[in-house]
């Protein structure tokens, strides 16, 4: 009997065991590439003409989650959208980083409740630190201490960027320029007090809201569609005074009107498509994003199928036509998603083809030269900290 029992025990032992293997090693890299996919394709075809272009050009992208994942960004993987060599290679200047912190389970572009996180058994898998199991301020701070860490690692390849005169001197320099930002703003934990500790860690872009209304208002994708609580309006009070750049990429149009009507300073939509291009429940009106443009504001058209209906590269370049015919080519820029838990046809590596797509979609090279990054490298100059 003992024999048996010792057996059985090793029994249960070596399946703990697995389970634990396959829970913290195996898993998090599965998912991870089924749910950041670049769609299978031939290698694009760039002219001579494009090359010579998009070698000349400082792309800047306003949107990607690679923090999120078990990924180190200073190496080049086969899985995702992005990491430092692919973005150097595809000719990214600038990258915003974005931190998400909680994500509803069911997740869709209509109604998600806020009752519910995926994130947090990803956090557990990807052996974070405990204090992130239970703690969506302690989850968006790993995420800048990643970048931080990069940043040591890199030799002066990756800079974090807090300053405008930061910003000048990473581009001078040739370093990738790294701007952190919350997907959401919901990492305060109702407390204005972590805004301070956002922004001393690096935070320079507050996104409001992510899928799921929060303490400071309504989510393009919630349930309430209310615009800002008085939380709200302190927390977008106070990230103005301190010169954090608010996202409004997945508030509710009430939320929107809300920002407009009390900032001074303009805002963006990090990652986002046009309603009368590719009408989903994703993308405002266009009437709103005039009216975002009309107080200064900057728009990044997004590569997946949200926002611009097929994530080809005709239609991403047929979505920035019409985003520059909407609103002026000094309003547009690239909101790639990348890692956002979507499927692309290109990734950072492949930048090139885009600058194809747009000169054969009939751009000149100032506006290609604008959209794909001095339109946001301006905005950043512009709005970052003195």
């Amino acid at each position: 009997m003992k024999r048996v029992a010792l057996w059985m025990g090793g029994l249960v032992a070596a399946g703990v065991a697995i389970g634990a293997y396959v829970f913290f090693v195996h898993l998090p890299p599965r998912i991870d590439a089924r749910l950041n996919a670049v769609i299978p394709h031939e290698p694009y075809p760039v002219s001579d003409e494009a090359r010579a272009l998009h070698a000349s050009l400082r792309v800047a992208d306003l949107h990607a989650d690679t923090l999120l994942w078990a990924r180190d960004p200073l190496k080049r993987h086969e899985r995702g959208h992005a990491d430092v060599p692919r973005l150097v290679e595809g000719g990214v200047a600038l990258q915003v980083f974005s931190a998400v912190t909680k994500s509803p389970s069911g997740l869709n572009y209509e109604r998600n409740a806020a009752d519910s996180d995926d994130i947090t058994a990803l956090v557990i898998a990807q052996r974070w630190p405990m204090r992130t199991w239970d703690s969506l301020a302690e989850r968006a701070l790993y995420q800048a201490e990643r970048l931080a860490d990069a940043e040591r690692r890199s030799q002066g390849a990756v800079r974090v960027i807090r300053t405008s005169g930061e910003l000048d001197a990473a581009l001078a320099d040739g370093a990738l320029a790294g701007v952190l930002a919350t997907e959401g703003a919901h990492p305060l934990e109702e407390n204005l007090a972590n805004l301070a500790r956002l922004y001393d860690a690096g935070y320079r872009v507050l996104g409001l809201q992510h899928f799921f209304d929060n303490e400071l208002g309504g989510s393009l994708h919630g349930e309430s569609g209310t615009g800002l609580t008085a939380f709200g309006r302190s927390v977008v009070a106070e990230a103005e005074a301190r010169g954090m750049i608010i996202d409004v990429a997945h508030s509710s149009e009430a939320v929107v009107r809300d920002v407009l009507a009390m900032t001074i300073r303009p805002v963006i939509v990090s990652h986002t498509g046009f309603k009368g291009h590719c009408d989903t429940a994703r993308n405002f009106s266009d009437a709103l994003m005039a009216d975002i443009a009309a107080k200064g504001g900057l728009i990044g058209v997004g590569f997946w199928d949200g926002a611009v209906c097929e994530p080809t590269l005709v239609e991403i370049a047929a979505a920035i036509g019409y985003g520059v015919d909407l609103l002026g080519a000094g309003h547009i820029a690239l909101g790639s998603d990348y890692d956002g838990t979507t499927a692309v046809t290109f990734d950072a590596s492949e930048m090139a083809a885009l600058t194809q797509a747009l000169l054969d979609a009939g751009f000149d090279a100032a506006a290609i030269r604008a959209v794909m990054g001095e339109n946001a490298i301006r905005f950043f100059r512009d709005n970052l900290p003195q």
